[in-house]
C-alpha cells in the first residue's frame, strides 16, 4: 500500500517561502497570483498493510516525525 502524505502550514501561521515566491511571480508578471502557501508532499510504500492498520500507521508517522503539529496541518491518501 502506498501514502501521499500533504503537510502545509496552518492558515494562522505566516508562510515567509510562500511570500517569497508570491512576490517573485508578481516581478515575472504574473499579477494575478493572490497568495502562495508553501508545503511537503511526501510518500511512503508501506507494503502489503490493511488500510485501517495503515491509516494508524500514518497518522503516528506525522504526529511524532513527518509534521511540527504546531504549526503544521497534514492529510494523507492510501492506495
Amino acid at each position: 500500500m502506498k501514502a501521499k502524505v500533504y503537510v502545509t502550514l496552518r492558515k494562522s501561521v505566516f508562510d515567509p517561502q510562500g511570500k517569497a515566491v508570491q512576490e517573485a511571480l508578481g516581478s515575472m508578471g504574473f499579477n494575478e497570483v493572490q497568495s502562495v502557501r508553501m508545503g511537503k508532499y511526501i510518500e511512503l510504500d508501506l507494503g502489503s498493510t490493511e488500510k485501517s492498520q495503515a491509516e494508524q500507521k500514518i497518522k503516528v508517522m506525522c504526529e511524532k516525525l513527518l509534521t511540527n503539529t504546531v504549526i503544521e496541518d497534514y492529510r494523507y491518501e492510501l492506495n
